[in-house]
């Protein structure tokens, strides 16, 4: 193997010689380690930092921050709690790691996550993980990365991505691909587009463009539709309309847009095995496996296995469920132990942050990429009463994504 492997088996393995720098498993990268890109030197404040101050996590000599919204309203406060939780959780299984976390919170806002990030540059950090929110993650580049300072953050907004601040979350292009490709692999030629009229769906939608192209797939027709059941029947109506020239649909919606637009369909009579239904990520829900229609439709996201590892250790430790997402934070606070623990003065550098083989953790293998996107190993799900079960599992290495 050449990439670095998160996973406890091997973290565990390792776990008693991290204290002398010890890598982080055995599957390094030959001749991975230095070069030219951020190299960290201790404080970006050199000897002038300040003691660290509000809530530090761990004990070791280097400071890394985690910026989360703890005080913001609503879910979004949940997800920062949680994602917190989960930081706190690798460094409670992996006590030798070298860093401590100095948790700042954004208030979910902005400016919140600019004051949060002056705090912690101002504290020594190295390395930022976070914000959670691409709306934050400007603000926290432009303070970081002129100091030599990367950001990891847990958006999946590739148009904050930048040389020096890239994104950990999961972003559509390798689950747009991946399903393509698998529905392609099985005959299907001809789909119809439904997306939802806003952004979101504008991006999926270019993402299908481009992979249909290149997997010999026609796009029939593109229906955009308001988020209101009135124009879902009518965009609906359309595509039925093109029922005997079409043997897929793809649809990157929410649960509950999607249930509705694919009972619609089926009494349109477009329905498995002949017409395949084609979702994203945002499929990973008992809502979608609980409807009737959608028996047999597929959707690509991350594999699983692990995440279920760490979901019921999360449960154990805190008495709740996490979000499907809260696996980031576990991942990226991981991530910097480990690269700590291998690497030295190295450990933040662009070379290593976006060695080409990547690395493997509780959510499979995944790359950082130059412009601060990344590359994930996707698995193909397809849909049954019971839940979804994978029918092509996520490609081990990053040399072969199934596409």
């Amino acid at each position: 193997m050449a990439f670095i492997d998160l996973s406890r088996r091997n973290w565990v393995r390792a776990a008693a010689v991290l204290a002398a720098g010890a890598v982080l498993s055995a599957c390094m990268p030959s001749g991975f380690g230095g070069g030219s890109g951020f190299r960290n030197q201790g404080s970006p404040f050199g000897n002038t930092a300040q003691n660290a101050t509000g809530e530090v996590i761990g004990s070791g000599e280097v400071r890394v921050a985690l910026l989360v919204p703890l005080t913001a309203t609503g879910n979004a406060g949940t997800v920062g709690t949680s994602f917190k939780n989960a930081a706190a959780l690798a460094l409670r299984e992996f006590p030798n790691a070298n860093i401590q976390l100095l948790v700042k919170d954004t208030q979910g806002t902005p400016e919140g996550a600019r004051a949060a990030a002056t705090a912690a540059l101002s504290q020594g950090a190295e390395l930022i993980l976070g914000p959670v929110f691409g709306s934050a993650v400007g603000p926290v580049a432009s303070l970081a990365v002129p100091r030599s300072v990367p950001v990891i953050s847990f958006s999946t907004r590739t148009e904050v991505a930048t040389r020096g601040a890239y994104l950990m979350g999961f972003l559509p292009r390798d689950q747009v691909y991946r399903a393509a490709a698998y529905a392609a692999q099985k005959g299907k030629k001809s789909f119809a587009v439904l997306v939802p009229n806003n952004q979101t769906g504008l991006i999926y939608e270019g993402l299908f463009r481009e992979a249909a192209s290149n997997f010999g797939i026609r796009v029939a027709t593109i229906e955009r539709y308001a988020l209101d059941r009135t124009s879902m029947q009518q965009k609906v109506a359309e595509v039925a309309k093109l029922s005997s020239s079409i043997d897929g649909v793809f649809m990157p919606d929410s649960a509950a847009s999607v249930t509705f637009m694919a009972q619609l369909l089926a009494g349109a009579g477009l329905t498995a095995p002949r017409v395949l239904y084609v979702g994203s990520g945002q499929w990973d829900e008992p809502e979608i496996a609980a409807e009737p229609a959608l028996r047999g439709a597929i959707y690509a996201s991350v594999p699983n296995n692990r995440f279920n590892q760490f979901a019921g250790r999360y449960r154990q430790a805190y008495g709740s469920a996490p979000p499907r997402n809260a696996s980031l934070a576990f991942d990226a606070t991981i991530l910097a132990a480990g690269l700590t623990a291998r690497f030295g003065n190295d450990k933040f550098t662009r070379r290593v942050l976006t060695n080409t083989d990547g690395f493997a953790g509780v959510d499979g293998v995944f790359r950082f990429n130059a412009d601060g996107t990344n590359t994930r190993a996707m698995a193909v799900y397809e849909v049954q009463s019971g839940g979804a079960r994978v029918v092509s599992p996520a490609p081990t290495t990053l040399n072969s994504r199934g596409f």
